[in-house]
């Protein structure tokens, strides 16, 4: 999550709209741990990764 920390910055003092999903826990086998986060601005643009980032491009 810090990682996002600097563009989630930038994006609110840009006034941009974004929403942020936090992996809180996770069962078995799983790509990433928790703590993993991703952010999606109001126009599709996005940072982070909660898959491995091999599903969020699709």
């Amino acid at each position: 999550m810090l990682d996002l920390a600097p563009t989630l910055r930038r994006w609110a003092a840009e006034g941009r709209a974004f929403a942020v999903a936090t992996v809180v826990s996770v069962t078995g086998s799983a790509p990433r741990a928790p703590g993993a986060a991703l952010a999606v601005d109001a126009a599709g643009e996005a940072v982070g990764s909660v898959s491995g980032g091999c599903v969020e491009g699709a």
